[in-house]
């Protein structure tokens, strides 16, 4: 019974504020994309028996930049690449179709590039829950204030308390994910959970860690950079 990871890591360097996109800016002397799939490989090294793929989705104009920096950084995690589509839904959709697996009891994650920091702890009950409930995501607990804006502008507060932030790995059973992904493409899909809800599947939440950063700018960088320091 076999894993596989999509590692999905589109994302490009303006928000960052620089002319580099975000998942090849060097985090700690690396590439954030490379610390990000080191993270997984050292989930499948310690879980041979299951094993594990590792597939990288990139956006085909990006691909000479990422195998520039894997051999002068001399990166030889193995990992396959695919090429990202118009949206992360489409980029998903890409690296789903690599996967020729027909085994009903592969599981898939799901992993934003960006987000190097991901706990074992994570990884690993994203795997087990989705194994057992075809579905589970990462949340943590919303920390700030919150409120809705309405079409007009006008605003309402909303209990805290009641909601939770989003993080990845979210997986999936591989059967579960390639239904929900037969669906045309939605704007209300923001992430792979609402696609595979949209399908009618329920979504098992599991507890997250507030260590799983996603870098979008460059103090996230350097929180990432303090939080490796400190172990």
């Amino acid at each position: 019974m076999k894993n596989y990871t999509i590692i999905v890591a589109g994302g490009s360097g303006t928000r960052f504020g620089s002319v580099v996109p975000k998942q090849f800016v060097p985090l700690a002397g690396r590439p954030v994309l490379m610390r990000t799939i080191e993270r997984f490989a050292s989930f499948y090294s310690t879980h041979a028996a299951v094993g594990g793929e590792i597939i990288v989705v990139l956006p085909k104009a990006h691909f000479d930049t990422w195998r520039s920096l894997c051999g002068e950084y001399g990166f030889a995690v193995a990992h396959r690449l695919v090429a990202g589509g118009q949206t992360r839904f489409h980029s998903v959709l890409n690296g789903l179709n690599a996967i020729a697996d027909a085994d009903g009891g592969a599981v898939v994650a799901i992993h934003d590039g960006v987000r190097p920091l991901v706990p074992m702890r994570v990884i690993e009950a994203a795997f087990d829950a989705a194994r057992e409930t075809g579905a589970a995501i990462p949340v943590v607990p919303v920390t700030d204030s919150v409120r809705m804006l309405d079409a007009c502008g006008h605003s309402q507060a909303l209990m805290r308390s009641a909601l939770r932030a989003v993080q990845t790995p979210q997986a999936f059973g591989l059967d579960v994910l390639r239904e929900a992904y037969r669906q045309p493409y939605d704007d209300a899909f923001t992430d792979d959970a609402s696609v595979v809800e949209s399908a009618g599947h329920e979504v098992c939440l599991i507890e997250g860690d507030v260590r799983n950063i996603k870098i979008t700018n460059s103090s996230d960088l350097r929180v990432a950079e303090m939080l490796m320091n400190d172990g």
